[in-house]
C-alpha cells in the first residue's frame, strides 16, 4: 500500500465527513439532539484530523535534507499522536455535555433526529469503507479510521436514541447513548496515543527484543565473539532501526562479519536498516 494511495483515501474521507457535517449541525440545532450535535462536533474534529493525516502523508514524502537526515517520515506518527489526543478530548467533551443533559433534560424532535442520523450513517459507512481498504498497519491510517468509526458509532447511537424517543418519549436516551459512544472513542484515542507515543519516545518496536537479537546473532553468525550496545527503535511503525557493536572472533574478517550480521538481522528480524560497528578481538 503506497503513501499516495493512503493520502488519496484520507482526502476522500475528509471530503465526505466535512460535507455532511453542516447537515448534522443544522439537524442538531433544530431537533435539540445532543447526539446529533456531538456527532457534528465529532465530524468537525474528524475533518480537521483527516486533513492533518493527509498533511502527515504529504510531508512524509519529502526527501531527507542536511537538517533532517531521515526526512519527514515521522510526521505520520506525529499526526497519529495528535489524532489520538483529539479523540480523547472529544470523548471527554461529549460525556461532559451528556451529564448536563441528564441533569437538565431537553426536548428532542425524534423524527428529524432519525432522518439526519440515518443520512450521517450512510456517509460514515462510505468514508469507513474508503479508509478500511487502506493499510491498517499504518498508525496514521488507523487514527483516521478510528475517527470515522467513532462518527459511525455516533450515528448508530443517534438512530437508536431517536427510535427510543419516538417509541417511548424517554429523552435521557439521547445523552446516555452519546456518552457510551464517547467512552469507546476515548479508548481508541488512548490506544493510538500510546502506540504512536511509544515510537516518538524511541521505544523498542513490537516483535523485537534486544535479548533475542543478542542470542540469535551469537548462535547463528560465524566469527562473532560478542554482541553489545544493542539499541532498537522505529522511525515509523513499519521501519525498525537497530544499532549494535560486535566483537570479531580471532581470525574473523571484520567486513565479512559486518555483512553477515546485517544479513541475519534482515532475515530473522526483518530489520533492513542496521548500523553495525565491528571491534577486533583483543590479542
Amino acid at each position: 500500500m503506497t503513501s499516495t494511495d493512503s493520502r488519496r483515501r484520507v482526502a476522500i474521507a475528509a471530503a465526505l465527513t466535512a460535507g455532511f457535517m453542516f447537515a448534522e449541525i443544522a439537524g442538531g440545532l433544530i431537533s435539540g439532539s445532543l447526539a446529533l450535535l456531538a456527532d457534528a462536533a465529532h465530524m468537525f474534529t474528524d475533518a480537521g484530523s483527516l486533513i492533518l493525516a493527509w498533511i502527515g502523508y504529504k510531508l512524509a514524502e519529502r526527501p531527507a535534507d542536511p537538517h533532517r537526515s531521515y526526512g519527514f517520515a515521522r510526521m505520520k506518527i506525529l499526526a497519529a499522536f495528535t489524532n489520538g489526543v483529539l479523540l480523547i478530548l472529544l470523548g471527554v467533551w461529549i460525556i461532559w455535555e451528556a451529564v448536563h443533559r441528564l441533569l437538565a433534560p431537553v426536548e428532542v424532535m425524534g423524527g428529524l433526529m432519525l432522518l439526519v442520523a440515518a443520512g450521517g450513517l450512510l456517509v460514515n459507512i462510505a468514508a469507513f469503507a474508503v479508509l478500511h481498504g487502506g493499510d491498517r498497519e499504518d498508525l496514521n491510517m488507523r487514527g483516521a479510521l478510528w475517527h470515522v468509526a467513532g462518527d459511525l458509532l455516533g450515528s448508530v447511537a443517534a438512530i437508536l436514541a431517536a427510535g427510543i424517543i419516538l417509541w417511548t418519549g424517554w429523552m435521557p436516551a439521547d445523552p446516555i447513548l452519546s456518552a457510551l459512544v464517547a467512552g469507546l472513542v476515548i479508548v481508541a484515542g488512548v490506544r493510538i496515543m500510546r502506540q504512536s507515543g511509544h515510537i516518538l519516545l524511541e521505544g523498542t518496536p513490537d516483535g523485537l527484543s534486544v535479548t533475542d537479537i543478542v542470542r540469535d546473532l551469537s548462535a547463528n553468525v560465524p566469527g562473532l565473539a560478542r554482541v553489545s550496545h544493542v539499541h532498537a527503535w522505529s522511525l515509523t511503525e513499519s521501519r525498525p532501526l537497530v544499532t549494535l557493536e560486535v566483537t570479531a572472533a580471532p581470525g574473523a574478517n571484520p567486513e565479512t562479519l559486518r555483512r553477515d550480521v546485517k544479513a541475519r538481522l534482515a532475515s530473522a528480524f526483518k530489520v533492513s536498516h542496521a548500523t553495525v560497528e565491528v571491534m577486533s578481538s583483543p590479542e
